[in-house]
């Protein structure tokens, strides 16, 4: 059962054929009666989007940006892992395993695998390079689908260890935001400090209570936690409905492309640096590969059990970190800590970057400063082991 088995992705003429027909016979609501944002994603947009979709879009564009690079599969306590394993052209590269999270995939690191793997050819150093693996989570792409709760993000964080061991990794690096973060932070709990040189995460948690400790908030401090408390009441409901009744909502999801395609741009614009365009941040075919992840796939409902299994014991979890941390906030993210905040939970906290643009996919919004801040912030784990 640790056999690698190798991979690529492939989309029939009868799952595109099938899109197509869905497409057609929409059923549409009604336009809503506001002129924003403020109830859900509109119907104009969604309509465009849906008619690019079906008329205009290359319907195996995922299938080629992910079939030039290497793929496996393997099967970790029961469940396949699928996973990119990109190695550098360039001898004595890091390793890095990077995650994903939700509402996103393994497509949001395309943009940023070719600089991190080969910095050479792409402006940057030779001691910049990365070794990438980038796992599906499991219910997500073309990971298993786990028939058994219990796939928290303990379990994950174990399986990617697992997954190191088993590529032969005997020094690494853990990266990744949203559920990746959580993912990459319960690493630095969980791996041995023997082979794990530390995490890179580009969002994170913190006991609000901790602030008591500095004498209450600053100024600063207080506009991020009025950023959580706003986010909490306008925004947190998808993760309410997937936290207590995902299977409920898989049914309409894994039925309407359309549906699956709102449930998802929704948080693309809420949680980016787009103002009020989201195509400032995503063109409709990024927008797309990403959803044609979650519809190929029929991965509304496992995708949301992630959830289920992990709302209360990691979101509300402020377990301390003691691997030595690196953290980028960048600015439209819908959560934010300020550094000595963060360092109440990442005890080894050794970098702390502010990027000027980019929000919560900033892999996919913005590469250039999310390859930046990975440099900076991986140099700053082991000084001398990556440089800037």
């Amino acid at each position: 059962m640790t056999e690698i088995r190798p991979f690529r992705v492939e989309i029939s003429d009868a799952v595109i054929d099938d899109l197509r027909e869905r497409l057609a016979r929409t059923r549409w609501p009604e336009r809503e009666p506001v002129d924003d944002w403020s109830m859900g994603i509109p119907q104009a947009y969604v309509q465009d989007l849906a008619g690019y979709w079906s008329e205009s879009y290359e319907m195996r564009r995922v299938a080629d940006r992910l079939n030039r690079y290497e793929q496996f599969t393997t099967t970790i306590d029961g469940v396949d892992i699928h996973f990119l394993h990109v190695r550098s052209p360039i001898d004595g590269a890091t390793p890095c395993i990077m995650t994903h999270g939700w509402p996103g995939s393994v497509m949001e690191f395309v943009k940023v695998i070719d600089p991190l793997v080969d910095p050479v050819s792409h402006g940057g150093k030779a001691s910049d390079a990365l070794d990438l693996v980038i796992p599906s989570l499991p219910g997500y792409g073309w990971s298993g689908k786990p028939t058994v709760t219990g796939w928290n993000v303990e379990k994950i964080a174990q399986a990617w260890i697992e997954l190191m061991d088993r590529l032969g990794y005997e020094r690494w690096i853990a990266q990744g935001g949203d559920w990746g973060a959580q993912v990459s932070s319960t690493i630095g709990r969980l791996a041995d400090p023997a082979k794990l040189i530390g995490i890179h995460v580009n969002w994170a948690l913190a006991d609000p209570a901790k602030l008591t400790e500095f004498g209450g908030p600053t100024e600063e401090e207080q506009r991020y936690l009025a950023r959580i408390e706003n986010s909490s009441k306008a925004e947190v409901g998808y993760a309410i409905e997937q936290g207590t009744k995902p299977q409920t909502l898989g049914y309409g999801l894994t039925d309407s492309p359309v549906g699956q395609l709102a449930w998802i741009v929704e948080k693309f614009k809420t949680w980016s640096d787009c103002g009020d365009d989201i195509e400032n941040s995503f063109t409709k075919d990024e927008l797309l590969d990403n959803v044609m992840v979650y519809w190929t796939c029929a991965a509304a409902a496992s995708s949301a059990r992630l959830y289920w299994d992990s709302l209360a014991s990691s979101l509300g979890s402020f377990d301390e970190v003691p691997a030595p941390s690196a953290y980028s906030l960048f600015p439209a993210d819908n959560v934010a800590l300020s550094e000595r905040w963060a360092r109440t939970r990442y005890t080894d906290l050794r970098y702390y970057g502010t990027p000027v643009r980019g929000g919560h996919f900033a892999a996919y919004e913005v590469p250039a400063e999310f390859i930046a801040e990975v440099r900076a912030g991986l140099a700053a784990l082991v000084p001398g082991s990556i440089r800037v």
